[in-house]
């Protein structure tokens, strides 16, 4: 039973169809914050962070709404991940985003980040958008991403 119990996924498999050019409109959008140390923008504790609001989640028994967790790259040494949760979690950063939001799927190794990046400005532009704020959503962990045999990253980003 502990082998079965080792070899389940921790990330459940992703759906690229559900975020793939679609346009989203959040209101009141619950999310817990942390943030992640990174090294040139590579994270360097991101799994113990995560380990860290999973666990307040899990104590409060609250809900991870499609295991949405947005990262936000916001300097060469840091990053912050935003946990969608369906009520607001005690001794958290609690957040919510409200806005239409413009959302593409890649997949691919991550080194291609600067190219997905470029193509979605210009993917946002094409469309009449103008792009307030974006972030990145590491749908599976490398394991998974293994496992499934794809690795997806969406971004997802508040248009204007």
């Amino acid at each position: 039973m502990e082998n079965n119990k080792q070899s389940t996924q921790c990330c459940p498999k992703f759906n690229p169809e559900l975020w793939d050019n679609k346009i989203i409109t959040w209101n009141n959008k619950k999310f817990i914050k942390d943030k992640v140390f990174t090294l040139f923008h590579m994270p360097i504790n991101f799994g113990s962070v995560m380990k860290r609001i999973t666990e307040k989640v899990e104590k409060n028994k609250v809900n991870i709404p499609g295991y949405l967790c947005l990262s936000d790259h916001t300097s060469k040494w840091n990053m912050d991940v935003y946990l969608a949760v369906d009520k607001e979690v005690p001794d958290a950063e609690n957040i919510t985003l409200n806005g239409k939001y413009l959302s593409k799927v890649y997949e691919g190794n991550f080194k291609d980040t600067g190219k997905w990046s470029e193509d979605f400005k210009n993917f946002a532009k094409e469309k009449g958008f103008n792009i307030k704020k974006w972030y990145m959503w590491y749908t599976t962990c490398p394991k998974c991403a293994k496992k499934y045999g794809k690795n997806y990253v969406a971004i997802i980003a508040q248009i204007g």
